[in-house]
């Protein structure tokens, strides 16, 4: 089983990486960029029989290791 991991800045919080990469973009001359937001993704090979179960392990992972939920939001997509 695969868990894929989205994990972003949440939206109150401000990006100054992501501004920097649209401004950069934009002095490249990609047009009509109204804002970047930047985060990371994390890929987790799971030796779960469920799906439900994989979600749950997944999801203490991100709240204990691989987000910071004062400030970061995720999506976990689960996938055999």
């Amino acid at each position: 089983m695969i868990a894929k991991v989205c994990v972003t800045l949440k939206p109150s919080i401000l990006d100054p990486q992501g501004k920097t990469v649209k401004s950069a973009l934009e002095s490249l001359g990609f047009k009509g960029i109204k804002d970047v937001r930047m985060g990371k993704y994390i890929e987790l090979h799971l030796n779960h029989a469920k799906a439900a179960s994989a979600k749950k392990d997944v999801e203490r992972m991100c709240q204990k290791l691989l987000a910071n939920p004062v400030i970061e939001a995720y999506r976990i997509e689960i996938r055999r």
